[in-house]
């Protein structure tokens, strides 16, 4: 009988010991999978800081955006992916329209981010905001002479604006913003009054239409505020004295106010890990992450109250647009039609 004891006491013991073994497991084993198409350098310390406070891994692949939704769409049931990250309202519904993201019924989320910056129906959420605005060279214009997107078509400006190709996504979703204010036809009209005033055919990104508008090659630019800020804040003096020759102007202050856009993430619809990888959301939307965007990338808090960078306040206050965001993605078949047609290349 006493043996018959000690038996079930060691059975009771090993049986507390594999359990606990097994939890320790489990516990090691949580995981969230990040698809990236944001820089390495822009998520991996957020993703490190994340595992160190949560106890929760990670596994990150960084690419292209198009190529990571193609990945997404091809792996289907089988991705290991949880989180989507990527830039721009317009790639964020397309993901959603390729049927690889899935709603999130999450309080934290809905309480942080404004409606207008995140889907209709929670399927993605942005995480830092940029706005699509004009800057213009201090030594040939004046800024008395600038108020909208719309009064970009004016003669006046006739071979003295840069901007990127009818191919970049930011500048299909300030068109898209366009046929949500005034409609396709009247956005058309626009569009062919604004390529009759390009300095010259597209080429390039952002800051390249920065660098010639310094150059002189052209007066005015559209740009996305951040990469201004990065020039600004460069350890280059070429690229610095590129920022100071140029100002920052808020178009349309006095209606909808200036276009803005985000970077933002979505659970996948065969997330393994869909626990961890919205606790990664919540965390992407704390104020020590929020201002880390701001400090690091120059782009603007979604969160209202969370410090911003000193470059971004010296670029001043504004008024963004409160367009629902995912209109951008809705509308944004439209714009490269329209577009097309109106010869933006």
């Amino acid at each position: 009988m006493y043996r018959n004891f000690i038996a079930k006491k060691i059975l009771t013991v090993t049986a507390l010991c594999l359990s606990l073994i097994l939890g320790q497991g489990v516990a090691m084993a949580q995981e969230v999978n990040v698809y990236s198409a944001r820089k390495e350098a822009l998520i991996l310390p957020l993703l490190q800081k994340f595992e160190a406070e949560t106890g929760i891994g990670f596994n990150l692949i960084t690419a292209k955006a198009d190529a990571l939704l193609k990945r997404l769409e091809a792996e289907g049931q089988s991705s290991p992916a949880d989180l989507f990250i990527t830039t721009d309202a317009g790639r964020l519904q397309r993901a959603r329209d390729a049927g690889v993201l899935r709603p999130v019924d999450n309080s934290v989320l809905t309480e942080k981010i404004p409606a207008n910056l995140r889907d209709a129906e929670n399927y993605w959420f942005g995480l830092s905001q940029r706005a699509r605005v004009i800057f213009y060279a201090k030594d040939r214009v004046d800024p008395a002479e600038l108020s909208t997107y719309e009064a970009l078509t004016d003669p006046k400006w006739k071979q003295r604006i840069c901007i990127r190709s009818s191919s970049n996504i930011y500048n299909q979703s300030l068109v898209a913003s366009m046929i949500e204010a005034h409609g396709v036809d009247q956005t058309e009209a626009w569009a062919r009054g604004l390529v009759a005033n390009f300095a010259r055919k597209p080429a390039g990104g952002d800051t390249d239409q920065l660098r010639a508008a310094a150059a002189g090659l052209c007066d005015i630019a559209i740009a996305n505020t951040y990469y201004y800020g990065r020039l600004v804040n460069s350890s280059k003096d070429e690229e610095r004295e590129v920022a100071s020759s140029l100002g920052v102007f808020w178009p349309n202050q006095g209606d909808r106010g200036a276009h803005v856009n985000v970077s933002g993430a979505a659970v996948t619809r065969y997330a393994k890990h869909g626990a961890e990888a919205e606790r990664l959301l919540e965390f992407l939307v704390n104020d020590a992450s929020q201002t880390w965007y701001a400090e690091v990338n120059n782009e603007y808090p979604v969160v209202a109250g969370a410090a911003v960078s000193d470059t971004l306040k010296s670029f001043g206050d504004f008024k963004g647009d409160s367009l629902n965001l995912t209109r951008l993605g809705e509308n944004n078949r439209a714009a490269v039609q329209l577009m097309d047609r109106a010869g933006w290349r």
